[in-house]
């Protein structure tokens, strides 16, 4: 019988997923809005001086970014796990003399599942995995906020970009596993509770980069991420939509209208299970023909299927549930 809660333990549950979603939506806007006022007050020289090692520092996030264990293991993030509760669960071996790209799916709002079991250790990730590297791949555009970049840095995000995939999967020896959201701005706008849709099939970029490095992939789907807000989905051609569409092409990501549990921003109290699937084995290709791409990328589209098929009665939806792959 699983043990009750104190109201004290839940309180700090509730602190840790705001100070959570808080650090998600505001936290890169207050770090700008911070900068830009120090330069006008008797501060400014820790403008100056930061802006000075910003240009320094500027290409780390690319070259294996500064990872900090503590940061990691901070107990805040077992309280933000036991909020929903989310749970890791593992279906195959992987090899740590190996490097992979591992696949997440869906988006959702917040990716809660892809940043507690693999931008944290409070699931346990090492341990279930032994000498294996998590390494969330998140949007570059993320390391260009002053401090903001440092913070995420020290959790061992890094940009998904080229050259850094390229360093985690050439550069930082075996046993990475480089995690990639794979659905990105388009998947967040399609996320509602009791839907589970997938943008996958247009986006191969991920595949080639495991063929030119040699990393196996391997789908990964977080059951439940999408029961975590209940977002406004705007029709296809609607001026909101458009909208969208405009702010995504242009920064990267979307804006979502969506509501939480309590204070509109908190996430409802949904338990999240991500589930990492088997390695699809990948040679290493250096200049990858599109056929060859096209094959792989096939593979992984089955794996994911599977794997969605194969532990979704478990995981709390019904027979009958599909998986929509666009």
């Amino acid at each position: 019988m699983a043990k009750e809660k104190t109201k004290w333990k839940e309180f700090l549950e509730t602190l840790s997923a705001l100070q959570w979603a808080l650090t998600f939506l505001l936290l890169g806007v207050s770090c700008y809005v911070l900068i830009v006022y120090l330069m006008f007050t008797s501060l400014w020289p820790i403008s100056t001086l930061y802006f000075i090692w910003l240009v320094k520092d500027w290409q780390t996030p690319e070259r294996g970014g500064r990872r900090t264990k503590a940061v990691r293991n901070w107990r805040v993030w077992q309280h933000l796990r036991d909020y929903f509760p989310i749970k890791l669960v593992k279906t195959a071996e992987l090899n740590p003399n190996k490097n992979y790209i591992l696949g997440c799916h869906p988006h959702g709002i917040m990716s809660a599942g892809a940043f507690v079991c693999f931008g944290t250790e409070s699931c346990g990730f090492s341990d279930t995995f032994p000498g294996l590297r998590a390494c969330l791949a998140v949007l570059a555009g993320l390391f260009r906020i002053p401090f903001f970049r440092d913070y995420i840095m020290s959790a061992g995000l890094y940009p998904v970009s080229k050259p850094s995939l390229g360093h985690l999967l050439s550069k930082s020896g075996k046993g990475n596993a480089v995690v990639i959201v794979i659905g990105g701005a388009a998947e967040s706008l399609a996320s509602s509770p009791g839907i589970n849709t997938v943008f996958v099939k247009q986006r191969k970029g991920f595949v080639r980069v495991a063929l030119e490095f040699g990393a196996d992939l391997v789908p990964v789907y977080s059951f439940g991420e999408n029961e975590l807000f209940r977002q406004v989905i705007f029709s296809e051609g609607s001026i909101s939509r458009r909208i969208q569409d405009l702010f995504k092409s242009v920064m990267g990501f979307a804006p979502c209208l969506f509501v939480g549990e309590r204070m509109a921003i908190l996430p409802y109290r949904s338990p999240v299970t991500t589930v990492v699937g088997s390695p699809i084995p990948v040679p290493k290709v250096v200049s990858p023909t599109e056929e060859e791409v096209d094959r792989y990328h096939k593979l992984y589209m089955e794996g994911l299927s599977k794997l969605f098929h194969e532990h979704k009665v478990s995981c709390g939806l019904s027979e009958n549930h599909q998986l929509r792959i666009i």
